[in-house]
C-alpha cells in the first residue's frame, strides 16, 4: 500500500495550485484519469474574470448574484472578488502571457451577464495558457508527482474520516493509496451527457463517490447549458465558441438571418432564446455572425475557432457559423466551506467538482477559472495550517475487479440523483 502526505485527484487548475501552494516539505501525489492535458480547464476559451479595481467591485458582485439567480453564497462570491486580482498577479509571476494593451496594461474583454469589461485573456485558449504554464510549474516540484492514466474508483474510509483513495493505475492494477489528506479536483459531470463540451473521461466519479458515502453533495441539478457551441453532424466533443465573440460583438441570427435576442444577457436565458428560436424555425442550430467584429480583431483574438470552423466548412469572416446549446458547467457538486473542507473530515473538493455556493444556479462566464485557482490556494493553505497525522489508516474490503462496472454504477447514480433534484424542484 502506497502512503503520500497529500493525494490530490485531478490536473485542471484547481488540483494542479493546490499542488503549488502545499508545503514543500510534504510529499504530494496527483493524479489523473486520463492525460494531464485532459482537462476541461485546458479547454476553456473565453478568459478569466477580474476586479478591475476597488470601484468594480459592486458591479460584479452584483453580476455574479444576478446570473445565479440569487442563489450564490454571498460570502463565497465576495471572497472571489476580493482574492481575483492577487490570483491574476501570481498567475502573470508565474509566467502567464495574458493579452495587454498598447501601454503595457493588462487587456480586458466582456462576456455574457457583466456589465462592463473584467475577463483578462490570452487570445481564444486562456485555459491552455493557464494550465499548461501551472503543469510545467508543478513537474518542476521534487515533491510532487504526477501519475496520469490513473483513475480514482473509490476514497479510503472508516465512515468518519477519509484516509486516502482506491485507484486503478495505466496497468489496469488495483491500488490502495493511503493520504493524510486528500484533495478532489476531479472536474464536472459532461462525460455521463451525449452532447457536452466536456471530455468525457469527466463523469463525476468524485460526486458520486461522495454520494455512496453519504459526504454532502448539493445542487446535484444544478447543470449550465452553453449556449453556443459550433454545430456539427460529426460525433464527439462539441465545440465551444466562446462567449467573448458575443461579448467583442457577434450576433445570433435565425433561419431568417435576423438578430432574435441581446446576445449579452447570462448563459441560460441566451440557451432558453436560441432553444426557442430553433423550435420556431424547426431548426436544428441558430447562427453565429462574427462579421460585426472587425477582421483583425478576429484572427488576433479567436484563430483557434477561426480554423475550427473552417474545418467544417465555415469561413467566419465572411459568413455566419451554425451554432447549437450544449452540455457545459456543473455548479452543484460537493459540498465545500471557503476552505475546501467537506462534510468528512482530512477530505477538501475545489474545482468544478466542488459547490461552494459561488455561482448560484448559473455561472457567470469566465468566473469558473477564477473560483478553482482561488479557492484551490485557500485549501492548500488550510491543510497546512491544520496539518496532522491520522492515528490510522483504514483498508477496504469491497471488491474493485469489475471497475468498468463501478463507473457505470457512478453514472446511473448521477443520472438518478438529477432527476431525484429535477422532480422534486419541479413539485415545488
Amino acid at each position: 500500500m502506497e502512503k503520500y502526505d497529500v493525494v490530490i485527484i485531478g490536473t485542471g487548475v484547481a488540483g494542479l495550485f493546490a499542488a503549488l501552494h502545499l508545503p514543500r516539505d510534504k510529499r504530494v501525489l496527483v493524479i489523473c484519469k486520463g492525460a494531464p492535458e485532459e482537462s476541461d480547464s485546458f479547454l476553456a476559451q473565453g478568459g478569466i474574470c477580474c476586479q478591475q479595481g476597488s470601484g468594480d467591485y459592486e458591479s460584479y458582485f452584483q453580476d455574479t448574484m444576478r446570473a445565479g439567480h440569487g442563489e450564490n453564497n454571498p460570502r463565497a462570491v465576495d471572497c472571489m472578488i476580493k482574492f481575483s486580482e492577487a490570483v491574476i498577479e501570481e498567475l502573470v509571476s508565474l509566467g502567464v502571457r495574458f493579452a495587454r494593451n498598447a501601454d503595457g496594461s493588462l487587456a480586458a474583454t466582456r462576456e455574457g451577464g457583466h456589465s462592463r469589461n473584467r475577463i483578462c485573456y490570452h487570445e481564444d485558449c486562456t485555459g491552455k495558457e493557464i494550465t499548461s504554464c501551472l503543469l510545467k510549474k508543478v513537474a518542476e516540484l521534487e515533491n510532487v508527482e504526477i501519475r496520469a492514466n490513473t483513475a480514482m474508483l473509490d476514497i479510503l474510509t472508516d465512515g468518519s474520516e477519509c484516509y486516502g483513495i482506491v485507484v486503478r493505475d495505466s496497468a489496469g492494477k488495483i491500488k490502495r493509496i493511503c493520504a493524510d489528506y486528500t484533495v478532489l479536483a476531479c472536474g464536472g459531470i459532461g462525460g455521463i451527457f451525449e452532447k457536452t463540451t466536456n471530455y468525457g473521461i469527466l463523469t463525476g466519479d468524485g460526486v458520486a463517490i461522495c454520494l455512496k458515502h453519504g459526504i454532502a453533495v448539493d445542487n446535484i441539478n444544478y447543470i449550465q447549458i452553453h449556449p453556443t457551441t459550433l454545430y456539427s453532424e460529426k460525433k464527439g466533443r462539441s465545440f465551444l465558441i466562446s462567449e467573448s465573440v458575443r461579448g467583442e460583438g457577434a450576433h445570433l441570427l435565425g433561419k431568417d438571418f435576423k438578430r432574435f435576442c441581446d446576445e449579452l444577457q447570462p448563459r441560460d436565458v441566451v440557451t432558453g432564446e436560441i432553444l426557442k428560436q430553433m423550435k420556431k424555425d424547426g431548426t436544428k442550430h441558430v447562427w453565429l455572425d462574427m462579421r460585426p467584429i472587425p477582421k483583425d480583431e478576429i484572427a488576433k483574438h479567436f484563430p483557434a475557432i477561426v480554423d475550427r470552423c473552417a474545418e467544417e466548412g465555415y469561413d467566419a469572416f465572411t459568413q455566419p457559423v451554425p451554432v447549437v446549446p450544449a452540455q457545459h458547467y456543473f455548479m452543484g457538486g460537493i459540498r465545500s466551506d471557503l476552505n475546501g473542507k467537506t462534510t468528512m473530515p482530512r477530505l477538501y473538493a475545489v474545482g468544478e467538482t466542488c459547490c461552494n455556493g459561488v455561482h448560484g444556479a448559473n455561472r457567470l462566464a469566465s468566473n469558473s477559472l477564477l473560483e478553482s485557482l482561488g479557492f484551490a490556494k485557500r485549501a492548500a493553505e488550510s491543510i497546512a495550517a491544520d496539518y496532522t497525522q491520522p492515528n490510522k489508516e483504514v483498508g477496504t474490503r469491497q471488491d474493485y475487479s469489475h471497475p468498468d462496472a463501478i463507473f457505470e454504477e457512478y453514472k446511473a447514480m448521477l443520472l438518478n440523483a438529477i432527476k431525484e433534484a429535477d422532480d422534486e424542484r419541479n413539485k415545488r
